[in-house]
């Protein structure tokens, strides 16, 4: 943990010429965000070989009325959503979470920035804390950023 899952609309894979953006790109982004937000006292707040940024195109979709509305102001109607949920186990603090949700509002609204002048986009970023019921990891990753003595 954390995890941060992106559900976006299928149409934001198209080439960025018509449209489209570069979804890897945003995962990367969004993970170096994640890396760079310091808590209080000046610790990493997420440890970095638990980050993990997952995108996904959503399979079918349908967004607000379909376009009716971006057509009648002089748009072609084709909408896009991308839906940012962060996972992350409890502990933080209100104060770690604002400073979580600004950080990675701001890098996606940064790479979104030349969509929005083009075509009709929604944002929605989420986190989500909680009471686990199960939670098993197996990983070699964290030895790889864990300083040698």
């Amino acid at each position: 943990m954390p995890h941060l899952v992106i559900l976006y609309t299928p149409n934001l894979d198209r080439p960025v010429d018509e449209g489209g953006c570069d979804m890897s790109a945003l995962c990367r982004a969004l993970a170096d965000t994640m890396l760079a937000v310091r808590d209080e006292d000046d610790r990493q707040v997420f440890p970095t070989g638990g980050t993990r940024v997952l995108a996904y195109p959503a399979a079918h979709c349908a967004v607000a009325d379909g376009g009716t509305a971006g057509r009648a102001a002089g748009g072609d109607g084709d909408y896009a959503f991308v839906y940012l949920n962060l996972r992350m186990g409890r502990g933080r603090s209100a104060a770690t979470h604002r400073k979580v949700g600004d950080a990675l509002l701001m890098a996606t609204k940064s790479h979104f920035q030349p969509l929005f002048s083009r075509r009709h986009i929604g944002v929605t970023l989420q986190i989500d804390e909680g009471q686990e019921v199960f939670d098993a990891k197996h990983s070699n990753l964290h030895p790889l950023f864990t300083p040698k003595a």
